[in-house]
């Protein structure tokens, strides 16, 4: 009988002396049993930008609040080209049939369907827009310092190089600011 009580006693220290950790373990376990809020389920209506994009637009009236504070530049008139928009790559699941041998097939047919999951469509990648050019027209845009930062901004802002940003001086700022006057 003393075997058996020792039996017994021997699954109970065990228990006594990991009481802490079965405890985290067992909290852990009902954590992630524990039922999550679902977010409501969204209508499918195609890809669509994601929350921090912007359009051309708000790019570049951002980039004119932007580069209005910048000593000297004064008011900002800014024209973005793009070589091409943003795009969204989407998650594809492509079948390839042969007829015939593998090494030379008689025919082969391809099939690619798009991969949803319940949010919609799945999103594989994201191209953001690459620019052409750009054009400034400031105030401060007859000045070689004023042009220089502006570029410099325009330049990190978009990854456009020097030579593919322009900065032109506003219509009549020379003699709006008192500068054409001899």
């Amino acid at each position: 009988m003393d075997r058996d009580e020792r039996k017994l006693t021997k699954p109970l220290e065990v228990i006594g002396r990991y009481k802490y950790a079965l405890l985290v373990a067992l909290l852990g376990a009902g954590l992630l049993l524990w039922p999550s809020h679902t977010a409501p389920a969204v209508e499918e209506q195609g890809p669509s930008l994601p929350a921090g994009a912007m359009t051309l637009r708000e790019t570049e009236e951002a980039m004119e609040s932007i580069l209005e504070r910048i000593n000297g530049v004064g008011r900002a008139d800014v024209m973005l080209t793009l070589h091409s928009g943003s795009e969204l790559v989407l998650a594809e699941d492509t079948t390839l049939r042969y007829r015939g041998d593998v090494q030379s097939p008689d025919d082969y047919e391809r099939s690619s369907d798009t991969v949803t999951d319940s949010g919609g469509v799945v999103v594989t990648q994201e191209r953001y827009p690459q620019y052409r050019g750009a054009l400034i027209v400031c105030d401060g845009g007859g000045s070689d310092a004023v042009r220089l930062q502006v570029i410099a901004a325009v330049s990190a802002l978009t990854g456009l190089g020097s030579d593919r940003i322009a900065v032109v001086e506003w219509q009549g700022a020379a003699a709006d600011s008192g500068l054409g006057q001899k």
